[in-house]
């Protein structure tokens, strides 16, 4: 039995909802809120980029909006939105904003024409965990500031978070990022439209992922991505308990990265297979012979969205 709405996070339903221009609306929503922009900073037109415009980077890709926004100062911002849980995942975000940025350059071109980028990561984890005694809150922000004064300068790459396990849904949300929060995090659950959301953007995104709007294709391209995701969250938890079950039984350090290494290779390839995505001989040989876990959680990022194999082994 199809739940009444799906889930957002997976790749076609984020991309239906804030990708397409249909619903450009709910994504100028998502992006004012979660950059608390004022009236002098509120974004006023987004332009999806087509393909050959966007930045070159595949690292670390699941559900993910490439936009080029303009606020109402006139400044543009180019904004890339992401999620998954991957080995080294805020390294993996500031490499991918500052290869957005400077992948805005083409031949010839000058460094005046270059955008600023707010790379958004919608965290359906902790990236500061309050169990270690962080206290980063669910919705923060990062740039640059001078460390002795701390006035902020070099403004040119910003970082949002939102982290969606701080929000504590056994409380009703009185602020529009802890509706967002709830929208993502209980979407799949719901089994109608909430009071606190009734009314609200929110509400509206609600609708538009109703399940009984889909298409026989939507949904099992639906079933599929859903799998996929399930799939890759499982394969990184299973790689570190392997992990570090062979750190404890063989004493040595290495232990646990070769544990992520072979199922990471295992991950790769059942994702692979669950999306009928046949590989070449060369290509599995390619997998077998890669111990490097960089390049095994790219790969399986970009297994989860690729249409060939060919778009992962690249």
């Amino acid at each position: 039995m199809r739940p009444v709405f799906a889930d957002p996070m997976t790749g076609l339903v984020f991309k239906r909802l804030f990708g397409s221009e249909p619903r450009i609306h709910l994504l100028l929503a998502l992006l004012n809120d979660l950059l608390e922009t004022d009236a002098a900073h509120h974004i006023v037109s987004v332009q999806l980029l087509p393909p050959e415009l966007k930045p070159s980077v595949q690292e670390a890709k699941l559900s993910i909006v490439d936009v080029k926004c303009t606020d109402a100062q006139g400044t543009t911002y180019v904004i890339e939105m992401q999620v998954l849980p991957v080995e080294g995942f805020d390294k993996r975000v500031v490499y991918n904003a500052c290869k957005s940025y400077t992948g805005q350059l083409r031949g010839g071109e000058e460094y005046p024409q270059l955008n600023d980028v707010v790379a958004i990561s919608i965290c359906d984890f902790e990236l500061w965990p309050r169990a270690s005694g962080s206290t980063v809150p669910l919705l923060s922000r990062w740039r640059m500031h001078e460390t002795h004064s701390g006035s902020e300068g070099m403004g040119h790459i910003q970082y949002v978070f939102l982290e969606l396990p701080k929000y504590d849904p056994a409380q009703d949300p009185t602020t529009e990022v802890e509706r967002w929060a709830y929208f993502f995090r209980e979407a799949s659950e719901l089994e109608g439209v909430p009071r606190v959301l009734k009314g609200s953007v929110m509400g509206q995104a609600l609708e538009e992922a109703r399940t009984a709007g889909f298409t026989l294709a939507e949904w099992e391209a639906y079933e599929r991505d859903r799998i996929a995701l399930q799939d890759a969250r499982g394969a990184l938890t299973m790689a570190h308990r392997l992990g570090l079950e062979r750190g404890r039984r063989e004493g040595k350090v290495d232990g646990l990265r070769e544990g992520k290494v072979e199922e990471a290779r295992k991950a790769v390839e059942r994702v692979l297979r669950r999306r009928n995505l046949a590989i070449s001989e060369a290509q599995a040989a390619q997998l077998a012979a890669c111990n490097d876990l960089d390049t095994l959680e790219r790969w399986l990022d970009l297994a989860i969205t690729a249409t060939s194999a060919d778009d992962v082994f690249r």
